[in-house]
């Protein structure tokens, strides 16, 4: 048997490796970067070893330095996680010479199955679908723009070495062929250190699922069911369910069997995953790609079947036989994945770093409905996110029983709800955005695509406007919250007798640009609101000032808030509304109107770094006119490139930045004349 095991990773996927090691008696090897130093995984593991900088080119995809922390410790076996070394077949095969067992497929499924184009050829010999495109190597920006029009637009430029949706662009006509085109280049040269591009007919309407296989050295291939991972940004998966809402039995056990006979045509074992574009109008599935490696949302596999993929991989490299066939394979409930990033989705999703000062995800386990809660992680409170690295913070899954829509209402829910009650401060994150899919209609019906969040969020993300309930639940939360906080100054001790504070019931709570005049009935920890407009709602909970979750019950009905006291106001959060109450006596409200209204400054003329990143081109000189939709600059945060682009024509007054240069969130990048 294995007897100890160095991650060759990073974050949440190195803390999962961890954990399912440490339940086997096996010990484990970190291994990190400067920035990595204080990282979670290195607290985890039995040891830990460092391997140079924080730029992952200088550190984590350098095999020799992985070699070396395998020499220093005596790991007999590497699990390489997803990203970073988990596809490279020269990685493999160095460890292979060097007498040292990889989690992981065989040498020549790494090259076979990893290189987008070969198993793009091979997949066609084995007869599964494939999508028309060009899968030779293309040469230079020309030839792609050339390529795409032979296949016709839209299409999808992809890195051969790709993943994690890096190197990956749409391109709807010649001119964003040509940038997508180098830009792919460029992220790709960035994270996978191989800048070969290939080209593909990209399919609109489209689903991504995905099947999960796992075989063993014995010539055992099986597969555990499919995930939907339709809800994708800039192609990255962002939400993920199992199984998927669109498929019979039928096509799932017809991608299933795809899938394995690809997997044998390559002699595979170790998990792996063959993903498939599916056309939600025909209901033809094309074959994609094949990651030859744990999937990040392998989570919501292991939740329906009960299998823990890590300790599978573990035992088959080991020489295990499986210990099940496929008739052993059976789903069970419904599975959601939601990632939650360090991007700040009121920004268009621009990535965020700084410190975590406050991290307190739901408590995991079951509830007393019998939903399950899990979250994978790999930061803790006051650490921090870098700009170095992938921006996920956490995966937070939820499960259910049962089966078909029920079990699907009923996992949403179950998320919803710990969306609600996960706390994250001090950065930028994507939480309101995925407690928004979360109360969507559209999604809750299982009509989705890839596009999804293109098409339900044409104009960004903005927040969430609440309904005429949630707001009147909000306003008497509010109202609530204001006279426990005034309460407890009532009674503070040492205060002139001859003062007493006088304690109203009488208020104006002000949401954004709406008033709600209210009057309060205390009663324990029940309080009747009553509203001038005639309504009233029973507000029940143990909310006491200085606590940041509310857990209420509304005329029953079971909620959870975030709650911050910011002086006299009151910021409250649920299900992806965000605003601040503010609670006034009738007199002080009716002056307040009266007040002048502060203008933000005015910075049209100027623009701003969007993330904090680091600036790797400039495309225009000063002096230039450039029009609306130009490339102004390119900026590099978390490798990935982000360009940015004139909204207006004009012209260029004075650049203030160079190539190279580190910028901050809103830092001047350039300006423009009057």
């Amino acid at each position: 048997m294995i007897q100890k095991i160095l991650i060759a990773n990073r974050g949440e996927i190195a803390c999962r490796v961890i954990k399912t090691a440490k339940k086997l008696g096996i010990k484990t090897v970190a291994v990190y970067s400067d920035a990595d130093r204080n990282a979670l995984h290195v607290e985890m593991a039995d040891e830990a070893v460092h391997i140079g900088p924080a730029p992952s080119n200088q550190s984590y995809i350098v095999i020799d330095k992985i070699l070396d922390a395998i020499r220093q410790t005596g790991a007999d076996a590497v699990h390489p996680g997803y990203g970073f070394l988990s596809e490279n077949a020269a990685f493999a095969e160095a460890l292979e010479k060097a007498g040292v067992t990889f989690i992981g497929p065989p040498v020549n499924a790494i090259q076979a199955m990893g290189d987008k184009i070969t198993s793009k050829k091979l997949a066609a010999e084995a007869g599964v679908s494939t999508v028309p495109g060009h899968m030779g190597l293309i040469a230079d920006a020309d030839e792609a723009v050339k390529i795409s029009g032979e296949i016709g637009y839209p299409v999808m430029i992809k890195a051969s070495a790709g993943g994690g949706g890096k190197g990956m662009r749409i391109a709807w006509n010649d001119e964003e062929a040509r940038e997508g085109f180098q830009s792919s280049k460029n992220e790709a040269k960035n994270s996978f250190g191989d800048d070969r591009i290939f080209i593909e007919k990209f399919v609109t309407e489209p689903r991504h699922i995905e099947i999960q296989v796992l075989g063993d050295k014995h010539g055992n291939t099986l597969y555990l069911g499919e995930r939907e991972c339709s809800i994708q940004r800039r192609n990255q998966k962002v939400i993920e369910e199992a199984p998927s809402p669109f498929l019979d039995e039928a096509t799932r056990k017809a991608m299933g069997e795809q899938a394995v006979a690809l997997a044998k045509a390559v002699g595979y074992h170790s998990a792996g995953t063959v993903e498939f574009i599916v056309d939600g109008k025909q209901n033809k599935f094309y074959f994609l790609e094949m990651n030859t490696r744990l999937q990040v949302e392998h989570p919501v596999t292991e939740l329906i079947t009960g299998l823990d993929l890590v300790e599978q991989m573990i035992r088959v490299a080991a020489g295990e036989k499986l210990s099940f066939v496929q008739d052993d394979v059976k789903l069970n409930g419904w599975a959601i994945e939601s990632r939650l990033y360090a991007e700040d989705p009121y920004r268009n999703f621009l990535p965020s770093i700084g410190r975590l000062s406050r991290y307190r995800p739901p408590e995991e386990g079951e509830r007393p409905d019998g939903t399950v809660v899990r979250n994978d992680t790999g930061v803790f409170e006051g650490g921090e996110i870098s700009m170095y690295y992938d921006p996920m913070i956490a995966k937070l899954c939820t499960w259910a029983p049962g089966e078909g829509a029920i079990a699907r209402q009923a996992v949403i829910k179950a998320m919803g709800a710990a969306l609600n009650s996960f706390e994250v401060e001090g950065i930028g994150h994507n939480l309101p955005f995925l407690s928004a899919v979360m109360g969507q209609e559209r999604f809750r019906s299982g009509k989705i695509t890839t596009a999804y969040i293109a098409e339900e969020f044409k104009d960004g993300f903005t927040g969430v406007a609440p309904d005429t309930a949630t707001e009147r639940l909000l306003a008497a939360f509010a109202a609530v919250a204001h006279h426990r906080r005034e309460s407890r100054a009532t009674q503070i001790s040492g205060t002139l007798g001859n003062h007493p504070r006088k304690l109203g019931r009488d208020w104006v709570v002000t949401l954004a640009d709406s008033h709600h005049s209210v009057s309060l009935r205390p009663e324990a920890n029940e309080t009747i609101v009553d509203f001038v407009s005639g309504e009233s709602l029973r507000i029940d909970t143990t909310w006491q000032p200085g606590q940041t979750l509310a857990p209420i019950l509304a005329d029953g009905a079971p909620a959870i808030l975030k709650v911050d006291l910011k002086g006299p106001a009151i910021r409250l959060r649920l299900h992806g509304i965000d605003v601040t109450a503010r609670i006034r006596s009738p007199r002080v409200a009716a002056l307040a109107k009266l007040m002048p209204e502060k203008l933000p400054p005015d910075t049209s003329k100027m623009l701003l770094c969007p993330m904090p990143g680091v600036i790797t081109g400039v495309a225009v000189k000063e002096g230039e006119t450039v029009e609306a939709g130009q490339a102004l600059a390119t900026v590099e945060a978390m490798k990935m490139e982000n360009i940015l682009r004139a909204e207006r024509r004009g012209t260029v007054k004075k650049i203030v930045v160079t190539p190279g240069q580190s910028l901050a969130v809103d830092e001047l990048i350039m300006e423009f004349e009057g």
